[in-house]
């Protein structure tokens, strides 16, 4: 058994394919970092089930260097490896740079060859015509490409953002029967858009073909495993796992955006974060007000009642993707551009968050930094003038008007978002917002960061951790803003919490070296190594080389601890409504508490050691 790669460099159109083989790789992650350090190439890869019968096996990998975390970096899309299949390889990796913005075409027609070109497109013009942004190239690029294909195929685009910042996405939707669909996935986190871009100067892909391997489909035999390790058919387990992600009846709602807001409670993040130091009775009535009784009842009227649901683009029971007609609504987007900017209605909603993702923008890091910028210009540490905007803000709890103040920021959050891709007034976020508040916080005598929720990386790397009130989403792992970590809501003793992280970051490894969705994990990080053995004799291997995988990841950790005053309060006051509003009365915790009531700086760099000891202890093998 082998992995096929295609190599393509831009900058001259050459191409050629290499073989690797299952006794080091198995993998789209563990190939992908491997030509990383070799060739410094961004990688588009399938896992070895794509195109089977197990569902959620069909999620594209991207793998390469990326540019606002600075570190190596891992990012997924839902359903565009199932298209991606029918070219009959198993990896794209781009190496070299096109000498001005292209387009990558790639087909397979029949045959055994790959059609291969790189195409000039004037993005910059394209990106500001007729639905703008990644939708107005995707369609240019269809346009242009489509009918040379025999069946659908499937497009990567990029925005603005990706030629302007550093956390461009990478999005794509499905294409049926010549209809391009409104259900877009995403490779986000990392900002590989920007990589792709910049870097390379791809700012689209599109790939087709008609290759058909001989994939995985036995029924019987597959229904036969999950019988005798969960005592159900395939399906029937993986509707059991999948139940949050489609509709959960103890709920009365479903995907990540109902389930998550509907058990919030007082854990509610709004406001860039400031309601961590309410008291647990105003988190809670701004919870039921502006969440439960109008952002969730919204959504379970218009997408849950109404039965608006979609796949990535593969047969999927989960049916994951809530839509309400051309809006996605999914929780950490409609969270960091939601409450965290202010906003608890679903169309102003709908309004940023579909111009954010228009433009580009890795929705989770984006809507985290609007938020930030929104309440500088709140407390005044920054002026409108200073970022290109007309206003300021409404913040204020207490005379919050829940659908015209929601509009009102949606529309300053829209303002700014053009402001940073014009580079208006101060800001310049090609290099990063770390980078950039570096500068600004030295010219006005205050840490403009110090307000900024991040997890730092090396020099100039950053992140908006993943939204969750839980002290794994600021853990000093290798790679952060993916579940690479524990995002439990209980307290874990730090150098325990380092060593979940390290094992969770594992398992999650087994599942994108699969190409599988996470929403499957329930059963897929358990069964498919042993799938892996019964199939391929190598299961051993496998699990192996994913723990090499993880500390190879590790040995490039280059952690920072904690810039911000908000990160530290963040960790601490989770801590204290672990103690008082959850009534947690381990002497451990109370310990940890004390610590932060004598040094609450001193107290977090210890949190942060102790958690990174656990996480180097447990990463370990080179070999």
């Amino acid at each position: 058994m082998y992995q096929r790669v295609l190599l393509v460099d831009p900058a001259t159109g050459f191409y050629k394919t290499k073989r690797y083989g299952f006794d080091r790789y198995f993998g789209p992650v563990d190939l992908g970092i491997h030509l990383t350090e070799k060739y410094r190439s961004l990688n588009f890869g399938v896992g070895i089930f794509a195109g089977s019968i197990f569902p959620g096996s069909n999620r594209l990998v991207v793998t390469g260097f990326s540019p606002c975390w600075q570190g190596y970096y891992i990012s997924s899309m839902g359903g565009a490896g199932l298209v991606f299949n029918n070219l009959g390889i198993n990896m794209l990796s781009l190496t070299g740079k096109a000498p001005v913005p292209s387009v990558l075409y790639l087909n397979r027609n029949h045959g055994e060859e790959i059609e291969v070109e790189v195409v000039p497109i004037d993005a910059e013009a394209v990106w500001k015509e007729g639905r703008t942004g990644v939708y107005s190239l995707t369609d240019k690029v269809y346009e242009m490409f489509g009918a040379r294909y025999e069946k659908d195929p499937r497009i990567l685009a990029t925005g603005p953002a990706a030629l302007h910042t550093d956390m461009g996405g990478i999005m794509s939707v499905p294409i049926t029967r010549g209809k391009i669909s409104y259900v877009d996935t995403w490779a986000g986190r990392g900002g590989f858009g920007s990589a792709m871009a910049r870097e390379y100067g791809i700012v689209a892909v599109i790939y087709g073909g008609t290759a058909a391997d001989e994939d995985f489909r036995d029924h019987t035999v597959a229904d036969e495993w999950f019988k005798d390790k969960y005592n159900l058919r395939l399906m029937q387990k993986d509707l059991e796992v999948t139940t949050k992600y489609r509709y959960d009846e103890k709920f009365n709602t479903g995907g990540t955006f109902g389930v998550n807001y509907a058990t919030m409670g007082g854990r509610i993040m709004a406001f860039n974060y400031r309601t961590i130091h309410q008291t647990e009775e105003e988190r809670t009535s701004l919870h039921q007000t502006f969440i439960v009784d109008h952002y969730l009842k919204q959504f379970n009227e218009e997408t849950i009642a109404n039965r608006q649901q979609a796949t990535c683009g593969e047969p999927c029971a989960a049916v994951c993707k809530k839509m309400n007609g051309g809006y996605k609504k999914d929780y950490e987007p409609y969270q960091t551009m939601g409450p965290l900017c202010g906003i608890f209605d679903q169309r102003a909603a709908e309004k940023l968050n579909h111009h954010c993702d228009a433009m580009g923008f890795d929705a989770i890091s984006g809507g985290g930094v609007l938020a930030w910028l929104m309440d500088l210009l709140e407390v005044g540490l920054l002026t409108p003038e200073e970022l290109g905007v007309t206003r300021v803000p409404r913040w204020d709890v207490a005379a919050f008007d829940i659908v015209n103040d929601s509009l009102h920021n949606a529309e300053l959050g829209c303002e700014l978002i053009d402001a940073i891709l014009e580079r208006r007034g101060i800001l310049d976020f090609q290099e990063g917002v770390r980078k950039w508040s570096r500068i600004h916080s030295r010219e006005k005598g205050t840490a403009l960061h110090d307000r900024l929720v991040y997890v730092a990386f090396s020099r100039r790397g950053w992140m908006v951790p993943n939204q969750y009130w839980v002290s794994g989403a600021l853990a000093p792992m290798a790679i952060m803003g993916k579940y690479y970590m524990i995002y439990s809501f209980d307290f874990v003793p730090p150098r325990t919490l380092g060593r979940m992280c390290a094992d969770r970051m594992k398992k999650e490894l087994i599942l994108d070296n699969l190409g599988i969705c996470r929403f499957h994990r329930g059963w897929a990080e358990e069964l498919l190594p042993e799938v892996m053995g019964s199939l391929y004799d190598c299961r051993e291997q496998f699990m192996r080389a994913i723990d090499v995988l993880a500390s190879r990841l590790h040995s490039r950790n280059s952690p920072i601890f904690w810039e911000s005053e908000r990160d530290i309060d963040f960790i601490h006051t989770f801590l204290k409504r672990k103690k008082e509003v959850d009534q947690d009365g381990r002497p451990e915790l109370a310990e940890w508490l004390e610590k932060f009531d004598r040094d609450r700086v001193e107290a977090a760099r210890e949190f942060w050691y102790e958690t990174l000891k656990g996480i180097d202890e447990s990463l370990r093998e080179f070999f």
